[in-house]
């Protein structure tokens, strides 16, 4: 028998952000459909993930990062690089803010495009060159509706976001004749801390609940799929694609 082209056995992801919500839950999905994990971020946030991997009779490593400190994204990804061959990066860890863009200071600007574009681009930059030069590799970046609409409140985000879209599909057009696919997972509204206060405002959730055909929030294992499908062998042929997981929301 052959094997299923979303096995992902003996393959080693790296994840960003997965302690809890969409992160968790994608590096959960990896590690049931076979792979191996390296979870950056905060050691102390990543407890509860690194357990259920563990559970799940895969290996894991936990190694911290701060994505907004570009000198560790340098060092961390060298490190990861030298010690462990990796097949697949998921670039999930990010952060919002929510001012009225008249009130948006430089600061807040700052720490969100530092986290959500440039540690993003960077550490992809130092784990993707050895993928480029061995020829082979997966690259999924968490991108966002907001990478085609503009949002309220979120300019900050909403610039992150568009520019993840154009990252990936940048990548993909220097890397795919490499063998290394770069795509991006646009979720809709999940339900997770990012929303919590759009879920918490009666009248905004139920505005956004009528506009999505499937009638319900997100949720991560809806991610989860989409990931495990970019990651594997099924996406072989697919590159420089924003995959939109969003319950039908860009359909209205």
């Amino acid at each position: 028998m052959t094997a299923s082209p979303f096995d992902l056995s003996g393959r080693r992801a790296v994840v960003t952000g997965a302690g809890r919500g969409l992160g968790q839950g994608v590096a959960l999905g990896l590690a049931q459909a076979g792979a191996d994990l390296v979870l950056l971020g905060r050691p102390d946030s990543q407890t509860g993930t690194e357990k259920l991997v563990r559970d799940l009779g895969r290996e894991v490593s936990v190694v911290e990062l701060d994505l907004a400190d570009h000198a560790a994204v340098a060092t961390v990804g060298a490190q990861i690089s030298a010690e462990h061959e990796v097949d697949i990066l998921v670039n999930n860890a990010g952060i919002i803010e929510r001012h009225d863009a008249v009130d948006v200071t430089e600061d807040s600007w700052n720490a969100v495009l530092d986290v959500n574009l440039s540690g993003l681009f960077f550490l992809t930059q130092h784990i993707g060159r050895p993928m480029v030069e061995r020829g082979h590799g997966k690259i999924v970046s968490i991108a966002s509706l907001l990478s085609f609409q503009g949002g309220v409140r979120v300019v900050s985000y909403t610039a992150s976001k568009h520019g993840v879209a154009g990252i990936t599909k940048a990548l993909a057009n220097e890397w795919g004749p490499r063998g290394v696919q770069v795509n991006a997972i646009a979720p809709g509204y999940m339900a997770t801390d990012n929303t919590q206060p759009l879920r918490d405002d009666p009248d905004r959730a139920r505005s956004i609940l009528e506009r999505i055909p499937a009638g319900r929030w997100g949720t991560a294992q809806d991610v989860a799929g989409a990931a495990v499908f970019l990651s594997s062998p099924a996406a072989d042929y697919v590159n420089g694609h924003v995959l939109v997981v969003d319950g039908g929301w860009m359909a209205r």
